[in-house]
């Protein structure tokens, strides 16, 4: 059977991906809308605002909770604008970029779906209703949605629908697919390590954490060789994968074992938070050993990922 025979051997679904091209462009759009007015919060934690309280500035739990909220909101929309064109357009890389988002979801969204609980219940004043709702919400977003994306695109007429409609693969669909999920993790820990920056530039550094200008020096070099070696992956480059391997290795064992070296009230006099915000943290049950769980996981299935790709380079 040939290539255009097999293409057109299958049930459309080019209107349903339409629809989902639909829905991502109106949700990347609210997500977009989203930024500029949770940045309103500012003003209601500063000085005369509703909510002010003395320290609340840059280096505050709070500040970056909020300053953390606004880059998620801008990265939604940075994804889910361009991959709603794509399939609507039914361009083949937006379907091979939808099932790398939902592999590295399950790669790290876990840890995500609990701190944005803790987020929702420690910081937003609720009905229990809504709580709970928004509790379901994120568990399924976990354990349920990234199955059904992955069976959805990964079926042979979501797969032919695309084809029949771009048969010519670009530069992205050329890409392994694990090399796209890993990219995409080091994409995401590069933001990640930017936000530690607004955390008093926290950085662990095997058994201990490192705070203020020498946490921020360490933060900017490893989001320097991050960029370089996701550059050099994406290009298949051997040089890479050692490169990736060896870093990333060294980054997880330094974070778990910092982790297991650190109790969690030492960890909030390092942080430095103000008054109110520490009698709000204090009383939270956390050991080093839960945040090594928390952080370290994801970090070493990304660096199991990274040291099994060595059959894709050159």
């Amino acid at each position: 059977m040939t290539e255009t025979h097999r293409n057109n051997d299958h049930k459309d679904r080019s209107r349903i991906l339409i629809v989902i091209g639909a829905l991502l462009l109106l949700g990347g759009m609210g997500m977009g809308f989203l930024g500029p007015l949770e940045m309103y919060c500012f003003y209601l934690f500063s000085a005369g605002g509703r909510f002010a309280y003395a320290g609340f500035g840059f280096g505050s739990f709070m500040f970056g909770n909020i300053a953390a909220q606004i880059a998620g909101y801008y990265l939604i929309a940075a994804v889910l604008i361009p991959l709603g064109y794509g399939h609507i357009k039914l361009l083949g890389w937006a379907r091979i970029l939808t099932v790398t988002l939902a592999w590295a979801w399950l790669a790290v969204g876990a840890p995500l779906v609990i701190l944005a609980g803790f987020v929702l219940l420690g910081t937003k004043q609720l009905p229990l209703i809504a709580a709970l709702a928004a509790l379901i919400l994120l568990a399924l977003s976990y354990f349920v949605v990234p199955w059904i994306v992955l069976r959805f695109y990964n079926s042979a007429n979501v797969r032919r629908t695309f084809e029949a409609k771009h048969p010519k693969s670009g530069s992205v669909e050329e890409i392994p697919q694990p090399i796209l999920v890993l990219a995409t993790l080091f994409l995401f820990f590069i933001v990640i390590l930017h936000l530690l920056i607004l955390f008093n530039g926290i950085y662990p550094l095997f058994g201990k954490f490192l705070y203020g200008l020498p946490g921020i020096v360490m933060i900017d070099m490893t989001i320097a060789c991050l960029l370089w070696l996701t550059w050099g992956i994406v290009r298949r480059r051997m040089w890479a994968w050692w490169g990736a391997t060896i870093l990333w290795g060294l980054f997880t064992s330094s974070l778990i074992i910092t982790w297991l070296s650190t109790g969690y009230m030492e960890l909030l006099a390092g942080l430095a938070f103000p008054a109110r915000e520490l009698d709000m943290l204090d009383g939270i049950p956390l050991q080093g050993f839960h945040l090594a769980i928390l952080t370290g996981v994801p970090c070493l299935i990304t660096w199991i990922l990274a040291a099994s790709a060595k059959r894709f380079y050159q």
